[in-house]
């Protein structure tokens, strides 16, 4: 089967409006593969197999990708109507689904502005939902790689003010990072750009809250399938990431266990760790 014909076969309104495409369909990429285990039609077969062997190896694949959506939403409530932030870098943004980073901010403070981070061009393709903004605030994208922080920073400056506080999100990507590539100074890159007053939020793969066969299963998976390599790391390498930013109760937990909302417990246990840092 051609390319061609892989992308009509799938279920991707990508693949349905395209005759050829800027991307290897072949090889899984995370953002499709998180947009398969959320219900979303933006993937085609290689990320289905991909998720479907990883999820066969770890079944809380699928609830914690869902935790992980929930959380982002609390974040950005909290960040909007609690902290009084107006201004968001949202890096590795991911394929836009309900309730994106614009939408709950600005459904708070319209005058929210929003710059939006990923490098799959698939998400590129899609950017345009990510532009919708309120006509009393402002979203931009920027197709860029986490690493190129230089690119990333220079760019958002043209939209947000870097005088003033800004939430940095961080959902579900630095485990893309490999310690090969020192994700704890990029961390730092981000943060140092930032006045104090800022935020910062993660999610973040846990290791330690996986066996350990799952983890090695899970791994050579990734190495068969997927474009990217992840690197799960242990809860006290996660909070390395907020070192010099106090913590937001209830600190460094389960995504689920972030401020949850009333009557939305649930008895699944994520395989993800989040926490919210301000810069003081």
């Amino acid at each position: 089967m051609s390319s061609n014909e892989t992308a009509a076969s799938g279920s991707g309104s990508a693949a349905r409006k395209a005759g050829s495409l800027p991307f290897d369909i072949t090889v899984a990429h995370q953002a499709r593969v998180y947009d398969y285990m959320l219900g979303g039609m933006d993937n085609y077969a290689a990320d289905r197999a991909a998720a479907e062997a990883t999820i066969k190896v770890n079944p809380e694949l699928v609830p914690s990708a869902h935790a992980n959506r929930a959380f982002l939403g609390r974040v950005i409530r909290y960040l909007a109507a609690e902290a009084g932030v107006r201004q968001f870098l949202d890096i590795g943004t991911g394929i836009p689904t309900a309730g994106n980073t614009h939408q709950i901010a600005q459904e708070v403070a319209p005058e929210s502005h929003v710059v939006y981070v990923d490098y799959d061009p698939v998400v590129l393709a899609h950017a345009r939902a990510l532009l919708n903004s309120h006509e009393a605030g402002a979203t931009e994208y920027i197709d860029s790689d986490l690493r190129d922080t230089r690119t990333i920073l220079e760019q958002a400056a043209e939209l947000l003010d870097f005088t003033k506080p800004v939430a940095v999100t961080l959902i579900s990507i630095l485990h893309a990072i490999p310690d090969g590539d020192d994700p704890y100074a990029i961390v730092a890159r981000l943060l140092g750009a930032v006045p104090p007053g800022s935020y910062l939020a993660i999610s973040h793969m846990g290791s330690d809250l996986m066996a350990p066969e799952t983890l090695r299963e899970m791994d050579e998976i990734w190495k068969r399938t997927s474009r990217q390599q992840y690197t799960p790391r242990r809860r006290e390498q996660v909070a390395r990431f907020f070192d010099g930013t106090d913590l937001v109760a209830p600190g460094l937990v389960r995504v689920e266990e972030w401020r949850p909302e009333p009557g939305t417990g649930t008895a699944r246990r994520s395989i993800m760790w989040s926490a919210v840092g301000r810069k003081p």
